[in-house]
């Protein structure tokens, strides 16, 4: 006779954990997959390409977004926030600047966003999803008005190359500059959102609001702390950005949204709450470029790289969710 009392618990456990690693077994088969079948997929030269000029920006804009998605809420400006950052740098730097100076005009013009949406968000008390979509279009406005319609700056002589270089081409402890300022970033939004209070206020904000808002916490100052930091993250990928391709370009920023926010949430399934969190949200990033890298590899163009990443996104998510309200 089957012990069912037994096999039941034994069954639930095997199903979380399935649904727990459905993201980190889907990125391991597609590494194996695109190591055999994608040429040079494996080269010391694509995977440190993929890094540098995939992984790091990605990673940083969707820390911000982490924050943004643990609070409750939602930032559509986030690629206004990237491409601002970038113009106010680059045109400080054609204009004689310090490069000192050129970040720290590019993160004030970035922080200024967050601050925007801080305001509409819990001043005037317009949701998330509207406030930062109408900071979108009023971004993007700025960015004709000021490059007369939307025209690329692009600072490639010899005479503007010493910024850049100071960001993308140095070495700390013989670790490139980029993916320093990438750990630095994560570390900091770890501590924030996993080991401080401010965290553990956060994240109940997104898990039960109502609460929240009758327990005492002062709710407008920790949301608006979240969206200005958001906007500060992206920020300075921002500047990453322009000084790998030493040039601004209008909107390239909204390139980055949808994959912060696809990987997000592609990292929320590896946490048994299903919450957002700072290693999931690397690990989504991490998917994702590695799709969009060895498809390109295997000769896909664009729009059908798109195509490849939203079945992804539909596999991991359905497969992790699936397991989890059968394990219910």
């Amino acid at each position: 006779m089957t012990d069912t009392t037994a096999s039941t618990p034994s069954r639930k456990l095997t199903l979380e954990a399935l649904s727990n690693y459905a993201v980190i077994a889907s990125f391991a088969l597609i590494v194996v997959f695109f190591a055999v079948f994608a040429d040079g997929f494996l080269s010391s030269e694509n995977l440190m390409n993929l890094v540098l000029n995939k992984v790091v920006i990605l990673a940083v804009v969707a820390l911000g977004m982490t924050l943004v998605i643990a609070a409750g809420g939602i930032d559509l400006s986030v690629g206004v926030s990237v491409d601002l950052s970038s113009m106010v740098f680059i045109m400080m730097i054609a204009a004689g600047i310090s490069g000192v100076f050129a970040v720290a005009g590019g993160l004030a013009a970035a922080i200024c966003v967050g601050i925007v949406n801080a305001v509409l968000i819990n001043k005037l008390k317009i949701n998330p999803f509207l406030a930062t979509l109408g900071v979108l279009f009023i971004g993007e406005t700025v960015q004709r008005v000021s490059t007369q319609g939307g025209v690329p700056i692009y600072l490639t002589r010899a005479e503007y190359a010493a910024p850049f270089n100071a960001i993308v081409r140095t070495h700390l402890f013989g670790v490139p500059t980029p993916i320093v300022v990438l750990i630095v970033a994560a570390l900091a939004v770890y501590i924030t959102l996993h080991r401080s209070v401010f965290g553990r206020y956060v994240s109940a904000l997104g898990a039960a609001p109502d609460v929240v808002r009758y327990s005492g916490i002062r709710v407008p100052l920790h949301m608006s702390i979240v969206f200005i930091a958001c906007a500060a993250i992206s920020g300075v990928a921002g500047i990453l950005l322009s000084s790998t391709v030493r040039s601004y370009v209008p909107f390239s920023g909204d390139a980055f949204l949808l994959d912060a926010i696809g990987a997000t949430f592609i990292g929320t399934a590896i946490s048994a709450e299903r919450r957002p969190s700072v290693v999931g949200t690397l690990l989504g990033v991490l998917l994702l470029a590695v799709m969009r890298n060895g498809l390109l590899l295997i000769g896909w163009n664009f729009f059908w790289q798109q195509v490849g990443i939203g079945v992804l996104v539909f596999l991991v998510l359905g497969v992790s969710f699936g397991l989890r309200r059968r394990n219910d």
